[in-house]
């Protein structure tokens, strides 16, 4: 061993420690740069520390054998061999410390994947929150413009709707839970009789006349939530009846309990009466036709018998008990052919004449006639003619027979009155190019329940043997006959709106150019 050379082992010895300590160093700079340039990555950070350990124990590997070598050139080797231990102490610190490091080289990484998720989340919050920032920033900015836009639309519908709540010739109201009328539109008030700017409080309990109509109508919304034409009455402001067909929709608030109702009400009033009147029609008809083929066949018989009867009252003395007994024969068969005259014209078989008719010549005729008897009942008599009045065309006997009968059914309906007052009066409705003529009396009034069957035949309230119950029947069939309608009021409501007792019946008549035209189609 001593013949050996030391100077290469001195030499790669010192090279490989100066080398080491150039490298290491290196290392450690260059990990120090990686760290500056991304000092938020973890990795590189951890790589620092690793470098940093590995450049400790490089450092003192290289040191110490540098130290070595010197010491072993100067000749002083004893002196290295003192300071070994401690240059091996610090190398195995130095290995150990670069141990450690590596041992906590996965924790690191799992804690630092971790944190990259959390900050991969973070990141993905903060673009959403940047994308809901950038939306909410240009909802403010638009918000303005929308808003606007979005209330021109809802003015425009609550003008639709507003129009079609004022418009509507329907009454239109709502309801609260109470069955309170919140709100109701101009044809609904003018239907019950109210001034269009009136607002009255109601409830359904005023609107309906039957009080179980309201809880059917109630029931029905719970039950079903709707209700589709139910037909009703209604009651007016002076009392009145009318007919309406209803259709109403529940109202629910966010629990689904019903919080009130919106109903729509059609006035079926002039309908009703139109299929009364349709039915009063078709069912005169039927007793015209049986009326037409009787009446020729009572009559002669009635002729001879009466006839007879007339013979043989000359026979017998006028104080004898068969004379007496011929004239109740006379006057029962005289009063079963006026029975078989009222059928024949209510069968409208006699003929009718066609000329031009003063209704105020009609009215003055018919009050000269019966003057006499209502002065004796003490029934005072106004006659209220207009000027310059319209002829009508017609048969002024017919038109003065329905007049007449008017008056004395009016006559009859003030029996017993201590004093009673019969207006007549006749007027032109220019605009309808109709003649008005009314007889109206101050008697008891004709009830509801009977209104619509005043116009059958044989129809009478009278006691036995003072009517047939054709009268008004003959006299609806006429004015038919002649183009117009018949009409009744009872009670009487008056223009100023009061309600009068009392009983009116109206004649509407064409007037003769009217007629004429519709003769010449």
């Amino acid at each position: 061993m001593n013949g050996l050379p030391m100077l290469p082992t001195i030499v790669v010895d010192v090279s490989g420690s100066v080398l080491n300590i150039i490298f290491s160093s290196l290392s450690l700079w260059y990990a120090f740069r990686l760290t500056r340039l991304r000092p938020d990555n973890f990795l590189w950070g951890y790589l620092f520390y690793v470098t940093l350990a590995i450049t400790a124990f490089a450092l003192s590997r290289a040191v110490g054998h540098l130290a070595k070598e010197i010491f072993y050139i100067t000749g002083n080797i004893n002196l290295w061999h003192d300071i070994a231990p401690y240059s091996g102490g610090i190398n195995t610190f130095c290995m150990i410390s670069v141990a450690a490091v590596m041992i906590f080289y996965h924790k690191g990484v799992q804690a630092y994947e971790a944190i990259e998720q959390e900050a991969a989340k973070l990141k993905q919050s903060k673009i959403r929150l940047t994308k809901t920032a950038n939306e909410l920033k240009e909802l403010n900015l638009n918000l303005e413009d929308k808003v606007e836009e979005r209330t021109a639309e809802l003015s425009e519908s609550e003008k639709k709707f507003r129009h079609l709540f004022t418009a509507s010739k329907d009454m239109v109201f709502f309801t609260d839970k109470h069955n309170r009328i919140l709100d109701i539109n101009a044809s609904g008030l003018e239907m019950l009789g109210y001034a269009s700017d009136d607002r009255p409080s109601l409830g359904l309990e005023d609107l309906f006349r039957n009080e179980g109509a309201v809880r059917a109508y109630g029931r029905s919304l719970v039950m079903y939530g709707y209700i589709q034409d139910l037909e009703a009455e209604f009651k007016k402001q002076d009392g009145t009846t009318v007919y309406v067909l209803i259709s109403a929709t529940a109202l629910y608030d966010e629990y689904s309990q019903v919080i009130g109702s919106e109903c729509i009400a059609k006035d079926l009033t002039r309908l009703k009466t139109m299929m009364e009147q349709l039915v009063s029609s078709e069912k005169m008809a039927s007793v015209g036709q049986m009326a037409a083929g009787i009446a020729h066949e009572i009559n002669t018989p009635l002729g001879i018998i009466l006839g007879y009867a007339q013979l043989m009252m000359d026979d017998f003395e006028p104080d004898s008990e068969t004379y007496q007994n011929l004239e109740v024969i006379e006057r029962q068969t005289q009063a079963s052919r006026k029975i078989v005259a009222d059928l024949l014209k209510y069968s409208r078989q006699s003929g009718s004449a066609r000329e031009s008719v003063n209704v105020n010549e009609i009215f003055t005729d018919a009050v000269a006639i019966t003057e006499h008897s209502l002065n004796l009942s003490h029934i005072k008599v106004y006659l209220h003619c207009a000027e310059e009045l319209p002829v009508v065309i017609g048969d002024p006997e017919k038109l003065r027979q329905v007049v007449v009968n008017l008056i004395n059914n009016a006559h009859h309906a003030m029996d017993g009155l201590e004093r009673g007052e019969l207006h007549l009066q006749t007027r032109y409705a220019k605009n309808e190019g109709k003649v008005i003529a009314e007889v109206r009396d101050t008697g008891h009034g004709i009830e509801d329940k009977i209104k619509a069957k005043i116009f059958d035949p044989f129809f009478t309230t009278k006691p036995v043997g003072k009517g047939t119950g054709l009268g008004l029947s003959v006299s609806y069939g006429i004015i038919q006959e002649h183009g117009g309608t018949i009409e009744i009021d009872s009670p009487v409501h008056e223009a100023d709106g009061t309600v009068v007792q009392g009983t009116l019946f109206r004649l509407v008549l064409p007037v003769a150019q009217e007629t004429s035209a519709i003769k010449e189609e």
